[in-house]
């Protein structure tokens, strides 16, 4: 049986989740990034994308993670995220919408479309609907 970290997933808004997990693996900014209990101390920014974590059941799990930070410790992983959703709360609707908005934004190309924002919108929305 492997042995447990605590795993924290906090927004600004609530805790996502607070239990004892097997694995995490999180979507740093200098790439994807994976912890077992034991694991050196170290702090890194998050970008958008796939947070991945076994519960104690040995069960996969998934969160949108929308940027943020991840404190790792011997024994617990704190995930301070912009904002996080389940795999089960996502909107897949909304998401889609989203995704559709951005990317005619990006191929109309209009002098006033700020572009940077459009691309930020469609990666949230592509990540959403691909943990679905």
């Amino acid at each position: 049986m492997a042995e447990k970290l605590f795993l924290e997933v906090v927004t600004p808004q609530k805790a996502i989740v607070s239990e004892e997990v097997e694995i995490v693996v999180a979507p740093g900014s200098e790439g994807e990034f994976g912890v077992l209990k034991g694991h050196t101390t170290f702090l890194t920014s998050l970008k958008i994308g796939t947070l991945r974590y076994k519960d104690t059941s040995g069960k996969e799990r998934y969160l949108f993670i929308n940027g943020g930070f991840a404190e790792v410790l011997p024994d617990k992983v704190t995930i301070l995220a912009e904002s996080a959703e389940r795999r089960r709360d996502i909107d897949v609707e909304r998401a889609t919408k989203a995704k559709e908005r951005a990317e005619k934004r990006l191929a109309e190309k209009r002098e006033n479309t700020d572009l940077t924002r459009a691309e930020v919108a469609l990666k949230r929305a592509m990540h959403r609907l691909n943990i679905k």
